[in-house]
């Protein structure tokens, strides 16, 4: 937690985003969350004869070959979803030159989508990482659970400066064996010196057994340097500073031009494995990217 938060400070917060988010989510986003994701859990339920206009993927093969006529598959709806958040509490997510930092932007976005599981009868969980899994909370139903996860992302201090994506995925598939809906909320700076995202395996392994959004927030100051002279920089996970000449155009645009190699080399691959995903400014209004999100899918 901020050293200067009090713990009546930390409620007064937490309050206001609940007060917010979870009216946004009766509103606004209970039905585009239901239609986008409970969809993706349906449940075998019997087999019946195929009738025109079924979808040919759902043919029961080995019916339609004992019986000597085709059949269909059936399925229904299941009744509810886990959701896990993946959340990421590295010190990079303290960054912020707008009024909201990436902590207070992700934590808002966390509270939308936990209200809106909730609503929908599902349960939530959380799993906090930076550069190793910092803390898991296990799904479970019910507004105190839900605020309780709320709270954390607020005063969460992580015992690690860095970011390991991979990290997080990993545990995912190791800790919830069940196919759950699974939201990484990141600024997703977790790349190798050349731009290359460094969580392609872990990313591949996790799709592969979970329903993976990405919520990509940044600061849109995190990516192109103003004019203003000499200044000293520090990367706030590294530790490492530097004296940099922002008026060097050269330099601005390098800065720039790397930044751009990111963002296309982490499209790329959510393109390949089928991920969805949404960027979100701190200075921009979520509800539209989260809008977006859902209606994509």
């Amino acid at each position: 937690m901020d050293n200067n938060l009090s713990a009546n400070d930390l409620l007064k917060k937490v309050r206001k985003i609940e007060i917010k988010t979870r009216a946004l989510s009766h509103q606004i986003f209970a039905g585009e969350y239901h239609s986008a994701f409970k969809g993706r859990g349906m449940a075998f339920s019997e087999v019946r004869e195929y009738q025109y206009g079924d979808d040919v993927r759902n043919m029961d093969w080995n019916v339609t070959a004992r019986l000597r006529s085709p059949y269909v598959k059936v399925f229904e709806e299941e009744r509810e979803l886990t959701v896990v958040l993946l959340v990421d509490v590295s010190r990079s997510r303290l960054f912020g030159t707008s009024g909201m930092n990436k902590r207070d932007m992700i934590a808002e976005i966390a509270a939308v989508l936990s209200f809106s599981a909730i609503i929908n009868n599902d349960k939530v969980g959380a799993l906090f990482f930076s550069e190793k899994v910092e803390k898991f909370i296990p799904p479970k139903k019910g507004r105190s659970h839900l605020l309780h996860i709320i709270r954390e992302i607020i005063e969460f201090q992580p015992t690690t400066d860095g970011t390991d994506i991979s990290e997080a995925l990993r545990y995912l598939t190791n800790a919830i064996k069940k196919k759950c809906t699974a939201f990484l909320l990141s600024d997703m700076l977790d790349v190798a010196e050349d731009g290359s995202p460094r969580y392609e395996e872990a990313l591949k392994v996790a799709v592969n057994r979970h329903d993976l959004s990405v919520i990509e927030v940044y600061d849109p100051r995190e990516r192109s340097i103003p004019d203003i002279g000499l200044v000293h920089i520090k990367d706030s996970e590294t530790g490492k500073a530097a004296w940099v000449n922002t008026s060097d155009r050269r330099m601005r645009k390098a800065y720039e031009a790397w930044f751009d190699a990111v963002g296309q080399s982490s499209s790329r691959l959510f393109m390949k494995y089928n991920v969805d995903k949404v960027s979100v400014a701190v200075d921009s209004d979520y509800v539209r990217s989260l809008m977006t999100l859902f209606k994509n899918r």
